[in-house]
């Protein structure tokens, strides 16, 4: 509780660092903000030439936005992870020389990752409105499904940043764990194309079962659809069932930050 009225005292200072990650990220660019809608809407476009034109799905309709409302989260989730990553090792020189909650620099790596998906939630609404999508009071679930892959994030964050300052190769296997977990979940095609289950060593397993549960992303990414896409209620078991992980893994994460954190100086 300590812990959490001081990061609360150092609300301005996160905020700083969102601001200062925003400038940065954009400094000397011509189209600036404009990047992170169309970095979206050109994979969006390549998917859908691909799946409609060259791999047709006929069972998908209005294919533009059941691609576009999973892989906006998606994209929010894997921008936060990679710069997330870098947070703490790329501030080393402030962490030798001012104290302030070191959970400070995670947060704001994944909270400006975050203003990023906000502010392009907008152009996903106007392509609901373009396709005619049906909105549905379940889209009211949205900030709710905001909230549970923000908790989920951070602790992934906490844990990843931490790895980095003790093992610097995390990033680099972290990419390719990222382009695995991309494929895993389903963002470009439907939970429908995969089996409903599978004969494994005399075991019939339920694939799309065991992805939503050993995939967080999966049940995260198909809520998301499901209330938009589709407009009808979510799976709240497995709904729930993410919620649960999302907090275990922010405790497990904010945990293992802080037993090395004191350590990061040294580590630098």
């Amino acid at each position: 509780m300590t812990k959490f009225i001081e990061l609360l005292q150092y609300r301005e200072l996160v905020w700083n660092f969102v601001v200062r990650d925003l400038k940065v990220r954009y400094k000397h660019s011509i189209l600036g903000f404009a990047w992170t809608l169309l970095n979206p809407l050109g994979m969006m476009a390549i998917f859908t030439v691909v799946f409609t034109v060259m791999l047709p799905y006929a069972s998908v309709e209005k294919y533009p936005f059941f691609l576009l409302c999973a892989l906006l989260p998606w994209n929010f989730f894997s921008n936060s992870v990679l710069s997330s990553m870098y947070s703490v090792v790329g501030n080393a020189f402030l962490i030798k020389k001012v104290y302030f909650p070191r959970e400070v620099l995670p947060l704001s790596a994944v909270f400006s990752n975050l203003i990023h998906f906000l502010l392009a939630l907008p152009v996903l609404f106007l392509l609901m409105i373009v396709m005619k999508v049906a909105i549905t009071p379940w889209a009211l679930l949205l900030p709710v499904m905001i909230v549970v892959q923000v908790i989920f994030t951070i602790g992934l964050a906490m844990v990843l940043s931490t790895l980095n300052v003790l093992y610097r190769d995390t990033p680099m296997i972290m990419e390719v764990v990222l382009l695995v977990w991309f494929f895993l979940t389903p963002v470009f095609y439907p939970m429908e194309v995969l089996p409903q289950s599978r004969l494994l060593w005399g075991m019939v397993l339920d694939v799309r079962r065991l992805v939503y549960i050993l995939n967080p992303m999966a049940s995260i990414i198909a809520s998301y659809r499901v209330i938009l896409y589709h407009g009808a209620p979510p799976a709240f078991d497995f709904l729930s069932r993410t919620a649960v992980t999302a907090l275990a893994l922010l405790v497990v994460g904010y945990l293992f930050f802080s037993r090395y954190s004191r350590t990061f100086p040294e580590e630098m």
